[in-house]
């Protein structure tokens, strides 16, 4: 294995646990990291880890929080986003920005419908399901923000990560 590809594991399995850690340590509601290592993975990565990166950290933070009923609409909508990371063509800015924004929206339509098929708190109508909506807006506020924040984060910070802070690492010699 090369020193490069090791660098760039290295970096890969650090974003991992801090997206993980930072799922478990207090936070506000839905500001987690998820949405922006499904978009960074997909860009970066093979189809197969693009998709298992994410739900891997997710999984890993979940066995300390819990599972719930809403969980197949949570991973759908972190599958869905990692391939819409597979589709970005460059890191900049833009093709993140509009990549995040259109993320966010996806999670918050894809788990707020989740929350309204499986739950018992809204009626099984149209009405309900634009009660369920509504009601999940102030979370939308930090997926939205969340997802801008680690998006770029994440972008950025691993490139930073190998440009800068590997440069100056000598890794032992595999060969």
């Amino acid at each position: 294995m090369s020193e490069t590809n090791t660098k760039s594991r290295i970096a890969l399995i650090i974003i991992v646990l801090l997206a993980v850690i930072s799922r478990l340590i207090p936070h506000a509601p839905n500001f987690v990291p998820i949405g922006g290592l499904a978009l960074f993975s997909g860009a970066n990565f093979r189809k197969k880890s693009a998709l298992l990166i994410p739900l891997a950290a997710m999984f890993l933070s979940d066995v300390f929080l819990g599972f719930h009923k809403t969980i197949p609409y949570v991973y759908a909508s972190f599958i869905i986003i990692a391939l819409i990371g597979g589709i970005i063509k460059s890191n900049k800015w833009q093709s993140l920005l509009k990549a995040s924004l259109v993320s966010s929206v996806l999670f918050f339509l894809i788990t707020n419908f989740g929350v309204w098929m499986t739950g018992t708190m809204y009626q099984e109508n149209l009405s309900g399901l634009m009660q369920c909506y509504g009601f999940g807006l102030p979370f939308f506020r930090n997926t939205l923000i969340s997802d801008l924040f680690y998006t770029f984060s994440f972008f950025y910070g691993y490139r930073f990560l190998l440009n800068f802070f590997f440069k100056k690492i000598k890794l032992p010699s595999t060969s």
